[in-house]
């Protein structure tokens, strides 16, 4: 424990219980007792690292261990910054208040590139130099890992390492190589780096080197050592095992997501080319019915959440949906009050599937079409048609919705100003469906639009992205011709977009950029009451570096930054699905039918995983916990102190608190 700690300023700072830790299911273990520290650093704010699922499998995996502890970190704000500079307090654990940079391993996880420069607000809050060729050849070591990792470039040169693909097998093995490196009396990082790199899945980036022509265009990343390229992927076989978190930790402050959620399948087989998660985190793989039941039944009474979320890039293609809903519908009936798909596609969303939704709360859900017109979803093999689509929406509203969210990005491949005229066409559409029951005249469309961003490992990997100017132009339109009373018309900053995409297909040129940007003030880019494009301008001009290099469209045989990283999908696959996108023609799902090719699959280690159970609508689990009669309720009077870290608890915070407790 550090001596100085946040105590001496809490209660100068928004939400302080962002910061004092002690959640319920939290782990607290003695640092003497355990073999190795591990340092979960989430760059964002808390609401939104503990909204993080994959952190809560992560901070599962290594907790288990009887020889590890892992304790989290979270981006302060910026009132919380300013203060722990200046009392000269650094980084520390939610779990111990232990220092950063006393952990062995601190591993950040890259779930979105403009939370890049937070990463360095973490450092250098806990006195650690940014880039790893800066840093002493002792521990920490410092990792990273997530979607984002999948083009590490802009970033690679502040960590050791980075974990390429699913985590929960290679964090076991890291951490088992470093414990016997330690106890070994090892002391050369580079000798601990060249075993790490024997792991699959594990790249080191110093062991790459870039290489430019005269012009500054990429020709190749070179590996300086043997043995370490090509970067292949982690890819977790099987989901029914032990590395789901049953009693996840449960945050005081209010995060983004306040639910109990359930991943229930990992990967997606649509194929649709503008979408990075559905290459990189392919075979599908389902979590069974059965093994999904009894981790919610155990969850909810370990957490006393009353909502349920059901994760996965398409939930609606899990195989027995219908029957899961029925199944968790029937837990803890009196407790349960919200079952919520948020990533549903319109075709999946049956009447029998509303039906059993609506038994518990109606919450608003979404629907992506993406593209307004049938010809750009076809480019863009989004397999879904107009009427699908209004067809859905008009089930929902007559079941009793009264909120549908719709997705677009504009600037997509092929795009022409006709398109864009048909997401005004179709979103007046939907708003014009007449409605009755709950819903009269209270149904509300709201249409949200994004630029397009071409990402690595997509059939668009090379594709150009619209500028700033462009998407404002467009958004300007949009603005125009979506006036109407049943329309709300929602937008990402194309600056945010522009600088997203600048690092999800940059170099390792940018890193200078982000330190330089960091320096400048840069926090916290991806909130909008945050972000100051005006610093961001000002850096890349001092830093020689254009923006628009990075945003161009990429010749065929240009080298491309993540080349040296082995997603698992062929390219021969995406160049393939890039000059059908060019055609208008449509690649079919493998899961309904032949196999696509796509080089993911050997069907034998790697190969799709589904849930084969036969499916039970309409059945009760045998654990299912009725309805009590209302006459069996008793009333107590509680009298209570707020002790210690309590004291910090909101008024609406210490209420939920209470009422999950119960």
């Amino acid at each position: 424990m550090h001596t100085k700690n946040y105590q001496e300023f809490l209660d100068r700072v928004r939400m302080p219980t962002r910061y004092i830790g002690g959640e319920v299911n939290s782990v607290v273990k003695n640092p003497e007792d355990v073999k190795l520290t591990f340092a979960l650093a989430f760059p964002d704010l808390y609401e939104i690292g503990t909204s993080y699922f994959g952190g809560q499998i992560l901070y599962h995996i290594l907790n288990r261990r009887n020889d590890t502890a892992a304790e989290r970190f979270y981006t302060p704000a910026s009132d919380m910054e300013a203060l722990m500079a200046e009392n000269a307090v650094p980084m520390l654990s939610l779990e111990n208040s232990t220092p950063l940079s006393s952990f062995d391993i601190i591993g950040f996880s890259l779930l979105y590139e403009l939370n890049f420069t937070n990463i360095l607000t973490m450092l250098k809050l806990s006195g650690i130099p940014f880039f790893a060729e800066e840093r002493a050849d002792t521990f920490p070591l410092i990792i990273a890992g997530g979607p984002c990792a999948f083009n590490p470039e802009p970033v690679a040169e502040f960590f050791d390492a980075v974990v390429i693909g699913d985590g929960e097998e290679v964090l076991d093995k890291l951490a088992d190589m470093v414990i016997r490196f330690k106890e070994e009396g090892g002391s050369s990082k580079k000798s601990l780096l060249k075993e790490l790199a024997g792991i699959q899945g594990v790249y080191v980036p110093s062991f790459f080197t870039p290489v430019y022509d005269d012009r500054g265009v990429l020709v190749e990343t070179r590996c300086t050592e043997d043995g370490a390229a090509p970067v292949k992927r982690s890819i977790l076989g099987s989901f029914d095992d032990n590395s789901f978190p049953v009693s996840p930790f449960v945050p005081f402050a209010k995060p983004v997501h306040d639910r109990l959620r359930l991943e229930i399948a990992r990967g997606c087989s649509r194929g649709c080319r503008f979408c990075q998660a559905g290459m990189i985190y392919r075979p599908v793989r389902e979590r069974s019915r059965e093994n999904l039941i009894e981790i919610a039944q155990k969850s909810l009474d370990a957490t006393g959440y009353r909502d349920i979320s059901l994760l996965s890039l398409s939930t609606g293609d899990y195989s027995n949906l219908e029957s899961l809903m029925e199944e968790l519908s029937c837990l803890n009936k009196d407790h349960l009050t919200s079952i919520s798909l948020p990533s549903v596609r319109a075709e999946k969303l049956t009447p029998g599937l509303m039906e059993i939704i609506r038994k518990v709360r109606k919450t608003g859900f979404t629907i992506a079409p993406e593209a307004g017109s049938q010809r750009l979803r076809d480019i863009i093999n989004k397999k879904i048609t107009e009427q699908e689509i209004f067809d859905t929406v008009n089930n929902a509203f007559q079941l009793g919705w009264q909120h549908i969210k719709l997705y677009f990005m504009v600037g997509l491949p092929h795009e022409k100003q006709a398109d864009i005229e048909a997401i005004c066409s179709l979103s007046r559409r939907l708003a014009g469906i007449k409605t009755k029951g709950s819903a009269k005249g209270r149904t509300k469309v709201n249409v949200s639009v994004a630029a397009f961003i071409p990402k690595a490992h997509t059939a668009f990997q090379r594709s150009g992205q619209i500028s700033s100017a462009q998407a404002f132009e467009t958004l300007d339109f949009l603005k125009e011709n979506l006036r109407h009373p049943g329309i709300n018309l929602k937008w990402q900053d194309p600056r945010m977009s522009m600088l997203e995409g600048v690092f999800a297909r940059g170099d390792r040129r940018l890193a200078k950029v982000l330190a330089a940007a960091h320096e400048n003030g840069c926090r916290l880019d991806g909130w909008a009451d945050m972000f100051r494009f005006d610093l961001w301008e000002r850096t890349f001009a001092e830093q020689g570096i254009d923006p628009d290099f990075y945003l161009r469209e990429r010749a065929r045989r240009e080298a491309l930054p993540w080349d040296h990283i082995d997603s698992g999908i062929s390219s021969e696959f995406l160049e393939k699905e890039c000059r059908k996108a060019a055609e208008g023609v449509t690649t079919a799902d493998c899961r309904d039918e032949e196999c696509t090719g796509c080089g993911i699959c050997d069907f034998e280690t790697v190969a799709p995983v589904l849930d084969t159970s036969s499916s039970l609508p309409g059945s009760t689990p045998s654990n299912a916990r009725g309805s009590k009669d209302r006459d069996e309720f008793i009333k107590y009077e509680v009298f209570y102190s707020k002790l210690g870290r309590a004291g910090y608890f909101g008024h609406l915070e210490f209420a939920k608190i209470i009422r999950r407790a119960v």
